[in-house]
């Protein structure tokens, strides 16, 4: 009998279920498709290497919502004799504080894009890709922030403290959360919410990513987010974030819809993160924002999330526009400077036009200011790191052979 006969025999033939591969009972002749009858495997498989459009246009559009929320909907602003309008914001603009007393949602937002965009982002990528994918993408606008934030706190103080020098350059690492130290700019504390994704995630990617073990992933750390504040042990709540875990998780279930098609599992564990996800929106507006009620919120979140199964499944595919990536390049850079140096701006031009004006002027100048910094500091730093990162690598694989 000959290798290719023994072959034939011996092999198992499979069959393709909601993307995924599993053995036919032997015997069975499999049934191969036809034109007419296209399995729906293949359709989602093409629909996953597709760019997602839509992505970036709700990227911009909750980093816009946080912006608003920062200049006209903090409990903080309003507050009498406030340091960035003196007075309480909801006197000033009533109308403008209703809608953006709910913009701090955007972060909520950011984490679940987060959670999608990083399952699909280093799908089939070794660690080292992971890692150097993380380092580019993060650090060049990053840097750039604290030094502008630092420029700007120093130049105009009165609304900020500036931070000891000491303390400046250790934000440059993005570690300071771990050691205790303050951020430059307060909208930092959420670069240490993905940090701790991106580490925890890191050890799925070292084993290779699969349908399995991302739902694994997502039931251990869900159940890990659940154990950690009634555990009183400070390293499992470090390690298992519950204040951000069921968002990424919701991300990372709704891209495995999007690459494998949806299934109950799949649905459940987004059921889930809605439910958790409704209780830690109750207990930031309870302990954090006091300005907004849960009813309205937990609305926002679920029309999000709806949003987001409707691109997971492929209903904005015809959603197409260069201007969409531009939108989606401007989020990081507009969310990393907007907060400290924008209320500082506000606080000297306040008295120099009409407040929604002013809201809106800033607003704009940090756009165009998130795409100067996306053309001549991200991208061409993000490919100085590569190159350096992949010569460092190259040498370490070397040296190890």
């Amino acid at each position: 009998m000959s290798m290719q006969d023994a072959q034939r025999r011996t092999s198992i033939p499979r069959r393709v279920l909601s993307g995924l591969h599993q053995p036919l009972p032997p015997g069975t002749v499999p049934v191969r498709p036809t034109a007419r009858a296209t399995p729906r495997a293949a359709v989602v498989r093409e629909r996953a290497g597709r760019r997602l459009y839509a992505i970036d246009g709700i990227r911009l559009l909750a980093a816009l919502m946080v912006a608003v929320h920062h200049y006209a909907g903090t409990n903080r602003v309003d507050q009498p004799g406030n340091r960035v309008w003196d007075r309480p914001v909801s006197d000033i603009m009533p109308t403008v504080f209703r809608f953006a007393s709910y913009g701090w949602i955007g972060v909520e937002i950011f984490f679940v894009i987060s959670g999608f965009v990083i399952c699909m982002s280093c799908w089939g990528r070794s660690p080292r890709q992971f890692f150097v994918s993380r380092v580019i993408r993060l650090y060049p606008a990053y840097w750039f922030a604290v030094a502008f934030t630092t420029v700007v706190l120093t130049l105009l103080p009165g609304v900020w403290d500036r931070l000891r020098t000491r303390d400046v350059l250790l934000n440059v690492t993005m570690l300071q959360s771990g050691s205790g130290v303050m951020n430059v700019d307060g909208v930092y504390w959420t670069l240490w919410s993905e940090l701790r994704f991106y580490l925890l995630f890191l050890v799925v990617v070292w084993t290779g990513l699969t349908y399995r073990k991302v739902v694994v992933f997502c039931c251990v750390w869900g159940a890990a987010a659940m154990l950690a504040p009634i555990s009183k042990l400070p390293l499992l709540e470090l390690v298992a974030n519950p204040e951000g875990a069921w968002y990424f998780i919701a991300g990372l279930a709704l891209y495995l819809m999007h690459r494998f098609g949806q299934d109950v599992l799949l649905w459940g564990i987004l059921a889930m993160a809605w439910l958790m996800g409704q209780r830690e929106l109750g207990i930031r507006i309870d302990e954090v924002e006091h300005v907004s009620g849960w009813r309205g919120s937990v609305l926002i979140f679920t029309v999000f999330l709806l949003a987001m199964v409707a691109i997971a499944l492929g209903a904005t595919d015809r959603v197409r526009g260069r201007w969409l990536v531009t939108a989606g390049a401007l989020t990081y850079p507009l969310y990393l400077m907007h907060y400290a140096a924008g209320t500082t701006l506000i606080n000297r031009l306040r008295d120099t036009m009409d407040a929604r004006l002013l809201v809106v002027s800033v607003i704009a100048g940090f756009m165009l200011l998130s795409w100067l910094v996306h053309r001549f500091v991200e991208r061409p730093v993000a490919g100085l790191l590569k190159r350096g990162l992949d010569t460092s690598f190259a040498r370490l694989r070397n040296a190890g052979a």
